[in-house]
């Protein structure tokens, strides 16, 4: 059996990490800017200032996804190039992102735009950032803008990638920038303000074009059974929707985002039990949207125990990518399959890849036969998700091409195509033509 026969593909970018151009046509400095020239935050002191030169080479990366033969994109536009400060208008903002709209539209390819992924102007940071109320409604004046230059062009969005990732390791953790370290009712704020970024950000794109197609993309604890038992099957998805269960840091939950934005409420856990939390922000958050998009790498496993949900540690000599994180197909089937269950809402794999070591052989190829192989394994779960009565409907690479892998920075490569970045050429690896057929055959052959 196939994928649906309207299934979509497609292929990932973030702005920060491909375009480069960071002081150009008027963009202001964002919060990774200033972290990457910090000494010490990334490795090896790299940073997003040239990236994948997209801003001067989208016609290389166009080639790329023509060449794949995918019909959807989904990139970010830089929330700095648009008001560098966060609250000025600058049109000139608008220019390579018109170019970038026209040229996949006229290839015949539907542009996704991720309204914000994790690029806050510095200038807002130095005002509190996510701790302050007025970047998410700064944010969601920026969203409607955005929609209401492209309405009649671009029909999807998505408000926020991963606030997992951006307040989890940007303001809990201190791995993202800005860098910080918070706790209790200052971290809280930072995530009750993202959320609230979510909702206002859903109505301010709807106000400009009412026709427009709006999700959110989430990441967080994925959870797998230790077996295909009823009761292990039942502790993973426990696992799933419980906040806290992250061994490394809280906020890294998948129902701290979905649960306000599509239930109405907050996960119970005495960490949102704060008067900074209303029933009007709650209902501000809980916004009607289209879909949901998952960004879905690697997951923890579950079984049952006497007193809940079992963390079960990976065994010694585990598969695991060249960023260490474990490969765990399952996730694709059993955490899709939770999250439909539990939300109701179509799903869309919005980022899936891995890092490999890649590197250009004699004869010129780039021959990633493990990325084949993992993405072999993850689709075939997917693909197994719908049907068993998940509604997939569609799957986007992470990433199209090698880029800036934020605080590892240019030594983790996830693309389907190998950025060299001396010459800054794109070189398609064994992977892109083994992508295509996929796309060509819609998964027949997985």
């Amino acid at each position: 059996m196939s994928f649906p026969k309207d299934f979509l593909w497609g292929a990932a970018s973030a702005a920060y990490q491909i375009e480069g151009a960071v002081d150009e046509d008027g963009r202001g400095k964002t919060v990774w800017d200033v972290f990457s020239h910090t000494p010490g935050k990334t490795y090896e002191g790299h940073t997003g200032d040239i990236a994948c030169d997209s801003y001067h080479r989208f016609e290389d990366d166009l080639s790329a996804l023509v060449t794949l033969g995918v019909k959807h994109y989904r990139f970010g536009v830089s929330w700095a190039r648009i008001f560098p400060d966060g609250r000025t208008f600058n049109a000139q903002g608008f220019a390579y992102y018109d170019k970038v709209v026209d040229l996949l539209l006229q290839n015949g390819i539907t542009p996704w735009i991720t309204l914000f992924h994790w690029d806050t102007p510095q200038a807002l940071e130095e005002t509190g950032g996510w701790q302050n109320r007025e970047t998410a409604m700064l944010l969601a004046q920026f969203a409607g803008v955005v929609a209401a230059h492209f309405c009649g062009r671009v029909s999807h969005y998505f408000t926020l990638n991963e606030p997992q990732c951006f307040i989890g390791l940007g303001y809990e953790a201190g791995q993202h920038a800005p860098g910080k370290t918070l706790s209790g009712e200052p971290l809280l704020a930072c995530w009750h303000n993202a959320m609230i970024a979510h909702g206002s950000m859903v109505q301010a794109v709807r106000s400009a074009d009412p026709e427009a197609q709006i999700g959110l993309a989430s990441c967080g604890l994925g959870c797998v059974p230790a077996s295909e038992s009823e009761a292990d099957i039942q502790a993973a998805r426990t696992a799933m929707f419980t906040f806290g269960m992250h061994p490394d840091f809280s906020l890294f939950s998948q129902n701290a985002f979905l649960d306000p934005a599509l239930l109405g409420h907050y996960p119970a856990h005495p960490f949102f039990d704060s008067p900074l939390i209303t029933a009007q922000d709650l209902a501000l958050i809980h916004q009607p949207i289209d879909f949901i998009g998952l960004n879905f790498y690697n997951a923890s496993i579950f079984r049952a125990g006497e007193r809940g949900p079992e963390l079960v540690p990976f065994h010694r000599g585990y598969p695991r990518t060249a960023m260490r994180w474990p490969i765990t197909p399952s996730m694709m089937y059993h955490c899709t399959k939770f999250i439909y269950e539990r939300y109701q809402l179509p799903v869309y794999i919005t980022e899936n890849g891995l890092s490999c070591n890649d590197k250009r052989y004699l004869d010129g190829k780039v021959h990633d036969l493990d990325r084949i192989d993992f993405l072999q394994r993850y689709l075939r779960e997917y693909k197994r998700a719908g049907e068993a009565g998940v509604d997939i409907r569609g799957y986007f690479h992470w990433s199209l091409t090698d880029n800036f892998e934020w605080s590892n920075g240019y030594e983790e490569r996830f693309g389907l195509f190998y950025v060299d970045y001396e010459s800054l050429e794109r070189h398609p690896k064994d992977s892109a033509f083994w992508y295509r057929s996929v796309v060509e055959t819609n998964g027949e052959q997985l």
